[in-house]
């Protein structure tokens, strides 16, 4: 039986991987569950951030160009009393190139967790019913069979898939608004993107429930805001190059650490 325990503000969920070190000090033999899915991390890392990292480089910069070139043609037919535009263009220029860089890196550590904790699956539950059994002294683990495993795990990865479009859809229909389109987009995007954090890093620990998904969503909404402080601080984790790679398995762990001080009945 699930229950959610009430209290915990932004702040509190974003101390979870702070908490973890703790517990990763008091308990050393937790180590040995991530040595594993850090090497996975390297492996994979290393050919997002040659591959996809550095492609995306190029296709920012050439947006970047291709916008500021459009700005100078159009300061060109300006009276001359209006050069000083020229530092606004720029200005604009590197404001946008930081954004895109920024998205950049969201997106490439986002991809990195992705195959990162799929690849690593076995260590990271090995992991969660450590942290699990030390923090409840009980694992509660429902057997449903090797196939039907697979299957739902891989009806969980489509579910993710399939969530993240449709809102993806309707956020970029949105973000043409007037104003406020840009707004809306933008804490739309973040929104999205912070469920999919909570879900993967939570699911070490509801997935031995065999939850349904639409339950999983529910609890990442009902520990609201504790769980949008534990989605900000494992993106900012997830989105730093090279240190992801090893933040990833705190993550997990944290995941796992949130669920049972949120969602398990405390012990006495």
């Amino acid at each position: 039986m699930l229950q959610i325990i009430t209290g915990f503000g932004f702040f509190s969920g974003m101390s979870c991987p702070f908490r973890l070190l703790g517990l990763f000090v008091s308990n050393p033999s937790l180590l040995s569950y991530i040595i594993v899915p850090i090497l996975v991390n390297i492996v994979v890392g290393i050919f997002l951030y040659i591959g996809l990292f550095f492609f995306g480089w190029e296709i920012t910069e050439l947006l970047t160009d291709s916008l500021l070139n459009r700005l100078d043609l159009l300061l060109a037919d300006l009276p001359s009393w209006l050069n000083g535009l020229d530092y606004l263009v720029i200005f604009l220029a590197w404001l946008i190139r930081i954004i895109l860089s920024v998205l950049l890196l969201i997106l490439t550590g986002f991809i990195l967790v992705q195959f990162g904790v799929l690849l690593a699956a076995p260590w990271y539950g090995s992991l969660s019913e450590k942290i699990e059994k030390i923090k409840t002294d009980n694992i509660e683990i429902i057997e449903v069979g090797i196939v039907r495993d697979i299957w739902r795990a891989i009806l969980f990865e489509l579910k993710k898939i399939v969530l993240m479009l449709s809102c993806g859809i309707l956020i970029f229909f949105l973000s043409f608004l007037p104003v406020i389109g840009a707004i809306i987009s933008t804490m739309g995007g973040l929104t999205v993107t912070g469920n999919l954090i909570c879900l993967d890093f939570f699911d070490a620990a509801l997935e031995r429930r065999r939850l349904k998904f639409r339950k999983k969503v529910a609890l990442v909404w009902k520990t609201f805001p504790a769980s949008a402080g534990f989605a900000a601080i494992c993106l900012l984790l997830i989105s730093v190059p090279f240190i992801n790679l090893i933040t990833i398995p705190f993550c997990v762990g944290s995941g796992t650490l949130f669920v049972c001080d949120r969602i398990l009945p405390c012990p006495p």
